[in-house]
Formats: C-alpha cells, structure tokens, sequence
C-alpha cells in the first residue's frame, strides 16, 4: 500500500503540474490546437478525465465496466475520439472541475481494490499500482501536448522513470501491434536521469542497447518527438528498428510526430 500511495502520489503531481498550466487559460485558449489533430487543449484534459472516469469504473465495477467495453466495440476506432470531442464542448471551468473530480475518484477506487486483484482494462488486466502507472504515463504524454501548444517548455522530473519503465516495459507490444515478431534477446537500456544518475532496464550484457537522456526515450515512447529529433544512440539493427516503432500506450500506433517539427 506503501507503494501505491507513492505511485499516487507522483500521479498528483504530474496532474497538477499540467493543471497549473491550463487553469489560468482563457476560453478562447483551451480552443488552442495542439499537436495531435484534430485534438485542442480541451480535447486533451477531456481525454484525461474521461479517462480517469472509465478508470474508476473499472476499478470499482467490473460488471459494468464489461458493459461499457460491449457497448463502445462497434466504434473501436473512434470511441477515444468521440468522448474528446463530447467532453471539449464543456465550458472551460467546468471540464476543469470534472477532471479534478475525477483525479480524486480514481484515486480512492484503486486505494479499494484489494491487494493482489487486478483490475479490466481495454488489453490486459492490470493491477492498481500498474493502473497508476499507465495514468501517470498518460498525463505526462498529453501534458506534452498541452506545453507544445502554449510553447512552454516544461522542467523534467523523477517522475520520468515511470514513463520510461513502461516504455522499456512495452518493447514487445510495439513489435506486435505493426504484426511483426519481437527480437527474442532483451535489449540493455541506459538513460540519463533529470538529476545525472543512471536508469537502466535489461542484461548489461545484450548486444542491443539504447542509451540517450531520459527525456528523449520518454518523447519516443509516447511518440511526441521523431527518432531524427533525439539524442538517442542504438547499438545493434534490432534496437535501430525498434527506435522506429516504440510506444508505451495501448491501441494502435500513431503517426507521431514528424521530423523537426519541434525544431
């Protein structure tokens, strides 16, 4: 539980970080596009809230979560979409207040799920501290988002090591998704943390290694900066390729971001 309260912890953090960013917005700001199309900033703390809402739900009723998923099977590809759109027409304060609600809801539906239960989700059932985690990934990568649209540029964190253990967590999933066959050797990841210590994820002995600041491997995972943008190396063909195709976020890949767009 200790854990889990830490974990909630730095997702307290993340949200109200990129809270401090939107709250002072005019409505004519949060109409401010971002760059993932279509998408302005409301559409992304209205993801961010629709989200933490399905969440709770799952956390909190199974059944009923099941039901939802049934239910949203028919628009598979346009459902996320649809709840962005639906929750950006919402005046500004109050999707603003409904995202603070639902931050505080999900947080105490996962303190109840009983140590050991894991919880439904779109792909696999996840326990509570991985709930967290993916949530905290998720605010990070559209807090992005946000900060690109205002042109602000945002101080990294500790809290980036999350972000990266589920991107290095995920190397398989990225290979899957596009129908290819994942590497069978595990890769040795090396990253330069905000504070200058080390962050490392695999065998210090594979041949196939990824080594570059923290921050970079982060925008890569969640596909917010291009490969060509990062001061990322890569020491074998295998860890080259999958450079080209990692995501730490569930459904299908996206088109990311294009090559010196940020430049």
């Amino acid at each position: 539980m200790a854990d889990l309260e830490g974990l909630l912890g730095d997702l307290a953090d993340e949200s109200n970080d990129l809270e401090q960013l939107v709250a002072p917005l005019t409505a004519e700001q949060w109409g401010t596009q971002t760059p993932a199309q279509g998408w302005s900033i409301a559409h992304q703390i209205g993801h961010l809230a629709w989200t933490d809402e399905i969440a709770t739900i799952s956390a909190s009723d199974g059944e009923r979560f099941a039901k939802l998923v049934a239910e949203a099977g028919p628009r598979v590809l346009t459902f996320v979409d649809e709840a962005a759109e639906e929750a950006a027409a919402e005046e500004p304060a109050q999707l603003l207040q409904r995202w603070r609600r639902s931050r505080v809801e999900l947080a105490d539906a996962l303190r109840a799920v009983p140590e050991g239960t894991k919880v439904p989700w779109f792909g696999p059932p996840m326990s509570a501290a991985s709930m967290v985690t993916a949530r905290t990934m998720e605010t990070w990568a559209h807090g992005q988002d946000v900060a690109d649209a205002l042109g602000v540029i945002r101080t990294p964190t500790a809290r980036l090591r999350t972000v990266a253990h589920i991107g290095a967590r995920t190397r398989n999933f990225a290979y899957v998704v596009r129908g290819k066959q994942a590497p069978a050797e595990e890769f040795r990841i090396e990253l330069t943390a905000p504070d200058g210590s080390l962050w490392t994820w695999g065998p210090e002995d594979s041949a196939q290694r990824v080594t570059g600041p923290a921050l970079d491997f982060c925008l890569l995972v969640t596909q917010r900066r291009h490969r060509d943008d990062l001061a990322l190396m890569a020491v074998g063909a295998d860890a080259a390729e999958w450079l080209t195709i990692a995501q730490a976020f569930a459904g299908p890949s996206g088109e990311g971001r294009a090559a010196g767009q940020f430049a």
